[in-house]
C-alpha cells in the first residue's frame, strides 16, 4: 500500500521514459483509486498495468469490493491473485484464490496467480506440498489448459519483504517442481508458461535469478518503487 498521485506520476514517467530498449514485457500493478492515473499515463506506452487484488463477485451487495470488469473499464490486462499477503493477513483461502482466478479470466483479465510457503512450512520441508496445494486448488476447479491465459509466481513467505532472498538454487528447484508438476498434465501449456520469482528481488540478484531455467522473470516488490532500481531489474531479464 504505497503511492500518492505525485509519487506515482514521477516513477512511472521516469520507467516509461526510460524503458525503451529494456527487451522484455513489463507492468505494474497499482491500488485500485490509482488505476485512472495508470490508464492515462500509460496508455499507448509499451507499459501494461493491472490490479493487485479483485473480488471473486461480479456484481451485488459486497460493499467495499471491487469485480474484475470494473477494473477491465480501467485499460487494465493484468490483476494479482492469492498474494501472500492476501492470504496471510487477509484470510483468503485457496479455494477464495481460485474462485477469483475464475473471475479473472472470465472477464478477459490475466491472473498473476501466486504460490510460495512460509518459512515454517519450508524449514519443516514442505514447500512442494504446500505451493503444489495452492496450484492444484486452482486446476482442480479450472482445468490445466486454463494456464495457458495465465501467468504464475512463486513467492517465498519468508523472502516478501525481509530483504532475505532464496538462492538462485532455491528458487530453481521450486519452478522445476511446478512446471514438471504442470508437465505431467500438458507439456505444451507448461512449455510455454511463464513462471515469475518474487521475494526480495533487486538489482544485484536479478541477474542470477533470472539465468535459472525455469525462472521467467520476477514479480518485483519495494525495489519496484525506486525507477532506477526497478529499471535494472528490468534489464536483467532481457
Amino acid at each position: 500500500m504505497h503511492g500518492s498521485l505525485k509519487q506515482n506520476k514521477m516513477l512511472l514517467e521516469s520507467v516509461k521514459s526510460n524503458l525503451l530498449g529494456v527487451g522484455c514485457e513489463v507492468a505494474v500493478f497499482a491500488p485500485y483509486p490509482y488505476l485512472p492515473q495508470l490508464q492515462s499515463l500509460l496508455f499507448g506506452s509499451d507499459l501494461a498495468w493491472g490490479a493487485q487484488t479483485l473480488s471473486e463477485h461480479e456484481a451485488g451487495a459486497f460493499t467495499g469490493e471491487v469485480s474484475a470488469s470494473m477494473i477491465s473499464e480501467f485499460g487494465c490486462r493484468y490483476v494479482l491473485v492469492g498474494h501472500s499477503e492476501r492470504r496471510s493477513l487477509f484470510g483468503e483461502t485457496d479455494d477464495d484464490v481460485a474462485k477469483k482466478f475464475v473471475a479473472a479470466q472470465r472477464s478477459g483479465l490475466v491472473p498473476l496467480l501466486c504460490l510460495g510457503e512460509s518459512l515454517a512450512e519450508r524449514e519443516r520441508g514442505a514447500t512442494d506440498e504446500v505451493v503444489l496445494r495452492q496450484l492444484f486448488a486452482v486446476l482442480d476447479r479450472v482445468g490445466v489448459e486454463t494456464l495457458s491465459a495465465s501467468v504464475l509466481a512463486y513467492e517465498p513467505v519468508w523472502a516478501i519483504g525481509t530483504g532475505v532472498t532464496a538462492s538462485p538454487e532455491q528458487a530453481q528447484c521450486v519452478h522445476a517442481a511446478i512446471r514438471a508438476q504442470i508437465a505431467m498434465l500438458d507439456s505444451s501449456v507448461a512449455g510455454s508458461l511463464r513462471i515469475l520469482y518474487g521475494g526480495s528481488v533487486k538489482s544485484q540478484n536479478a541477474a542470477e535469478l533470472f539465468a535459472q531455467s525455469d525462472i521467467d522473470g520476477g514479480l518485483i516488490g519495494g525495489a519496484a518503487l525506486v525507477a532506477d532500481e526497478f529499471l535494472a531489474i528490468c534489464r536483467a531479464a532481457n
